[in-house]
């Protein structure tokens, strides 16, 4: 029982983030823009936790989400003329999109594999390369309410689960799990309310 304490307490960082992040998850698939707070939280915890880890990629990822949480936070609760709070309506991507962000992320994928194999001492530059630019993109699709944003997301989340299993995360093995299902869950849910939604755009 000594040796829980004191691993719970040595991994305050991550249990946070770890408790944040599926309080995240969940705001956002509910479409909840406090979502953007939590995420924001869980994204500086995770910062310090993967330089500990030399997880370098995702370590400077968490910049990006914390300032694409900021920008999420704020187009989420968007204004009308009147200075009324209206919330974004659920989109979807254009082929033409696709295919551009897709590209976008294939070189950001190539750029960030070459900085930390010839930059970083990191063990697994090309997989840390790999989620990280499909994160970016995700992430800023989310920012958009972008509704497939979610199948990238499962994609990510169970490639992760294997990446912490192997740096030794495991309460974050717990959380990405968590995230996985919700991913799931989130497309259905926003699928539905797209299809409520008439006057959602087909654009990004």
């Amino acid at each position: 029982m000594d040796s829980f304490f004191q691993w719970l307490i040595r991994s305050w960082a991550e249990n946070l983030a770890v408790l944040t992040g599926i309080i995240y998850i969940i705001l956002s698939v509910k479409q909840k823009v406090s979502c953007w707070f939590f995420g924001i939280l869980s994204s500086v915890l995770y910062f310090f936790v993967f330089f500990q880890s030399k997880i370098y990629a995702d370590m400077l990822l968490q910049i990006y989400y914390v300032l694409v949480g900021i920008y999420g936070w704020i187009h989420w609760a968007g204004v009308d003329a009147n200075k009324t709070i209206i919330n974004l309506p659920i989109s979807r991507i254009s082929k033409k999109n696709g295919i551009y962000l897709l590209l976008i992320t294939f070189l950001l994928m190539l750029g960030i594999a070459q900085f930390l194999i010839y930059f970083t001492d990191s063990p697994v530059p090309w997989l840390d390369a790999f989620t990280t630019s499909l994160s970016v993109t995700a992430t800023w699709m989310l920012a958009r309410k972008v509704l497939e944003h979610w199948i990238i997301w499962v994609i990510v989340d169970l490639i992760y689960v294997g990446l912490f299993y192997y740096r030794g995360l495991f309460p974050s093995i717990l959380l990405f799990l968590v995230y996985t299902a919700l991913a799931v869950v989130g497309y259905f849910e926003w699928i539905k309310q797209w299809k409520k939604d008439q006057t959602s755009p087909v654009i990004l």
